[in-house]
């Protein structure tokens, strides 16, 4: 399965070791999904790590912010993204995320704001989905 994870579930795998978000990252390096990554997208994971307000609530050094997001692009699959698809979406900084997912051929886009990118991105074929019911596919049966 193909997938792109969306900004927010980065960051709420950062913060509590016991949500589906946390459980997706662990499940990286097992490579149980590929994980399409794009520069702008891993600059974006940087900068919202990084932000002081998000680092009160994870608790994280500037060192292990690093090492997440090592594990992340030592895991995923670089996608350069050839064409643009805006405006398609509510939320203009979601664009970079249906672009690398339309430009990677992604099956699904996880996130934990689905109704940013439903319907649109079901024109292109794509599936949105939250961590959980993501994790749930991926488990064998």
């Amino acid at each position: 399965m193909i997938a792109v994870l969306d900004t927010n579930v980065v960051v709420a795998g950062t913060l509590s070791p016991f949500g589906a978000s946390f459980q997706l990252l662990e499940l990286l390096p097992q490579r149980r999904f590929e994980l399409l990554l794009s520069v702008p997208l891993m600059l974006e994971y940087e900068d919202v790590l990084k932000r002081d307000r998000i680092r009160a609530q994870h608790g994280l050094s500037f060192q292990e912010i690093e090492a997440v997001l090592n594990m992340i692009a030592a895991c995923g699959t670089p996608q350069s993204i050839f064409f643009l698809w805006r405006p398609q979406l509510r939320d203009p900084k979601d664009e970079m995320v249906l672009e690398l997912a339309v430009n990677g051929r992604a099956e699904t886009i996880v996130t934990l704001n689905d109704r940013d990118f439903i319907p649109q991105v079901t024109a292109f074929g794509i599936e949105v989905m939250r961590p959980g019911p993501f994790l749930q596919r991926l488990k064998p049966s």
